[in-house]
C-alpha cells in the first residue's frame, strides 16, 4: 500500500494528524498516571454576600509531564472521556481530593467525574477505602457531573447519586445549560448544586441576553431547592449582578486562581 492509499484509508491529512497528536497525548498521560506525576489544584467558591467566606473549594486534577509541567486539560479530556483513561483520571483525582479531604478537616471539597466512571470498580474502591478510612470524609466531599455526561445515562445517574447520598456525599451538576439537560430530570436527578456554566456568566452585567437567561436557570435551581455557583466569574460588576441576582456562591479568576499550593498547606489561615 502507497502513501497516498494509506492516508486516504485514514481519512484526510488533518484527521490523520489530529488522531496521531491524541495518540502521543493521550500515551503521555497514561505515562503520567501510571508514574504518580499527578496534583490536584484548589480553587475557592466564595459566598455571593460575602466573597471573604469560602463555601468549599473545587479540586481540579493535573495530569503533570516529564518536567512537572502541567499537560493542559485541554489536549487529552476529550479523547480521554470515552476511554479507560478517562476513568483512571477520575479515580486519581478522587483519590487525592479524599487524601486532601483527610488531611484538612476543616476542608469542603468537590471533585469532578463522568458518568461514565459510575459502575467502574476501581472509582468505586477508592471511594470506599477513603471513607473507611475517615467516614466524616462523606459529609465534605461534593463529587460533579457535567451535564452532558449525566443525560447519557440518567436513569443510571438517579440510583448512583440516590445510594451515595445516603452516605451523606452531595453531587453537583455542573456546565448547568451548557447541556441542554431535559428538565423533567431534574425532578429525579435531586442534584443538590447546580454550577450555572461560564458561557452564562462572564459580561453578564453587560448582556441583557445572559441575564434573562441566568435568572431563568437561577429560578429553575430554586424551584428544585438546589444551591446556585456561578462559574468563571472574572469581573467585579458581574459579581455584584449575581449576589444581586439571587446566585448563591461564586467562583472564577476573581477570587482565585486554581492553585496546588493552597492556604492551609502554606501556613496560611483558610478563611472559612
Amino acid at each position: 500500500m502507497d502513501e497516498t492509499q494509506l492516508i486516504a484509508g485514514l481519512g484526510d491529512p488533518l484527521s490523520f494528524a489530529v488522531a496521531e497528536r491524541d495518540r502521543d497525548t493521550l500515551a503521555m498521560v497514561r505515562d503520567a498516571l501510571a508514574r504518580g506525576r499527578m496534583a490536584l489544584a484548589f480553587q475557592p467558591v466564595v459566598t455571593a454576600g460575602d466573597a471573604g467566606r469560602v463555601a468549599f473549594h473545587e479540586g481540579l486534577i493535573r495530569i503533570l509531564d516529564e518536567a512537572n509541567r502541567p499537560i493542559p486539560a485541554r489536549d487529552f479530556m476529550g479523547a480521554a472521556e470515552t476511554t479507560e483513561t478517562g476513568r483512571l483520571i477520575d479515580c486519581a483525582a478522587l483519590e487525592l481530593g479524599l487524601a486532601a479531604l483527610a488531611d484538612e478537616p476543616g476542608l469542603r471539597l468537590s471533585v469532578n467525574m463522568s458518568a461514565r466512571s459510575i459502575g467502574y470498580p476501581r472509582w468505586m474502591r477508592v471511594l470506599d477505602a477513603g471513607l473507611d478510612r475517615d467516614p466524616t470524609v462523606a459529609e465534605r466531599l461534593i463529587l460533579e457531573i457535567t451535564e452532558s455526561s449525566a443525560m447519557l445515562m440518567p436513569d443510571l445517574v438517579t440510583v448512583f447519586m440516590d445510594g451515595l447520598q445516603r452516605r451523606g456525599i452531595a453531587f453537583a451538576l455542573d456546565d448547568f445549560g451548557a447541556g441542554f439537560t431535559a428538565f423533567r430530570y431534574l425532578r429525579e436527578f435531586f442534584f443538590d448544586i447546580v454550577k450555572i456554566d461560564g458561557q452564562f456568566i462572564r459580561g453578564v452585567s453587560r448582556d441583557p441576553d445572559n441575564q434573562v437567561l441566568t435568572a431563568a436557570l437561577v429560578s429553575i435551581a430554586r424551584h428544585f431547592d438546589m444551591f446556585t455557583v456561578a462559574e468563571s466569574v472574572e469581573a467585579p460588576e458581574d459579581a455584584a449582578w449575581l449576589a444581586a441576582n439571587g446566585v448563591d456562591c461564586l467562583q472564577g479568576y476573581l477570587f482565585g486562581m486554581p492553585t496546588v499550593h493552597p492556604p492551609w498547606r502554606t501556613g496560611e489561615r483558610r478563611r472559612a
